[in-house]
C-alpha cells in the first residue's frame, strides 16, 4: 500500500514549505507534456491500496489531491512519477498539511516500484515497492525518515470490469523505535467506459484500520482523471472522517 501519513500522526511539527514548493514546480513542469494521445493507463490515485501496475514505459504521471477532515485540518499531496527503464517506476513527491491543532507539517516521499508478473486481463500479477518518507518539519538528529516496503498483488475479472488488489508490507519507524506490518484490500469496479467505483480497507498492526470509497472519472480517456472520495476509521463515528478531491495526469512516452 502506498505509505501516506495523516496529519494526526505528526503533532507539534515545524513548518517547512521549501521541499513541497520544489515538488509542485516539478509537477507543473511535467504537466505541460500531458494531454497528448497515448494508449493505456494504470490505476492508482485515489486508492491507498496499490496495484500491480506501473506507468507506461518512458512515460510520467502526476497524482495530486487535497484531503479535508471533518473536525478540521487538511493535507495537500503531489506525487510525480516516471518509468524511465520500462519496468521501474520512480516517484518523488510530498505533502503539505495542517492538523486540526498544531503547526504546519511537510513530508517528502521517494519510492521505487517494479513488476515481476504483469497484470493482464482475466489474470493476475504482482510486484514490489520500496520507499522512504522524510519529515523535514521534525527537528531531530535522525533525518533518515521512515522506510517501507510492500508487495502489491492484483487480480482481473470479467475483462478488467472488476479488479481486486491485495497489499502486504512493513514500515520501519526510527523515531518511534518500531517496525509495523501494513495491509490493504481494494477493488475497482468499472461502471462505464469513463467511470469507476473504488472501495478499500487498509491499516497496520498497531491500530484499527480504515475504510475508503468513492468515484473516479476520466475527463480525457487515458489522460486526465478526477476523483472524489470519503473515508473513516472502522469502529468510530465521525471523528476521523475525511473527504478528498484529486487530479491525475498521464503523459505520452517522451523520455529518452
Amino acid at each position: 500500500m502506498q505509505h501516506h501519513y495523516s496529519t494526526s500522526d505528526w503533532q507539534g511539527l515545524g513548518s517547512s514549505r521549501r521541499p513541497i514548493k520544489a515538488v509542485c514546480q516539478a509537477a507543473w513542469a511535467i504537466m505541460s507534456l500531458f494531454l497528448i494521445s497515448i494508449e493505456g493507463a494504470h490505476a492508482a490515485r485515489p486508492m491507498i491500496t496499490d496495484d500491480a501496475r506501473i506507468v507506461d514505459p518512458k512515460s510520467c504521471q502526476v497524482e495530486s489531491w487535497a484531503k479535508f477532515y471533518k473536525q478540521g485540518g487538511w493535507e495537500r499531496w503531489a506525487l510525480p512519477g516516471c518509468n524511465p527503464t520500462g519496468n521501474l517506476e520512480i516517484t518523488v513527491g510530498g505533502a503539505y498539511s495542517h492538523p486540526e491543532e498544531g503547526r504546519h507539517a511537510s513530508d517528502v516521499v521517494l519510492q521505487a516500484k517494479t513488476i515481476f508478473r504483469p497484470l493482464t486481463s482475466d489474470n493476475w500479477g504482482y510486484g514490489l515497492a520500496v520507499g522512504t518518507v522524510r519529515h523535514p518539519s521534525i527537528k531531530t538528529e535522525r533525518q533518515f525518515g521512515d522506510q517501507y516496503a510492500y508487495v502489491p498483488v492484483s487480480f482481473s475479472f470479467a475483462g478488467d470490469d472488476f479488479l481486486l488488489h491485495l497489499n502486504a508490507g512493513m514500515v520501519r519507524r526510527p523515531l518511534l523505535h518500531d517496525t509495523i506490518a501494513t495491509w490493504g484490500i481494494g477493488s475497482e469496479t468499472r461502471l462505464n467506459q469513463r467511470l469507476q467505483l473504488i472501495a478499500e480497507t487498509y491499516g497496520d498492526s498497531k491500530s484499527r484500520g480504515f475504510y475508503h470509497m468513492g468515484l473516479r472519472f476520466w475527463v480525457v480517456p487515458d489522460r486526465v482523471q478526477v476523483d472524489t472520495t470519503f473515508g473513516n476509521r472502522w469502529g468510530t463515528e465521525t471523528g476521523e472522517r475525511w473527504v478528498s478531491v484529486g487530479l491525475r495526469l498521464l503523459s505520452p512516452a517522451f523520455l529518452p
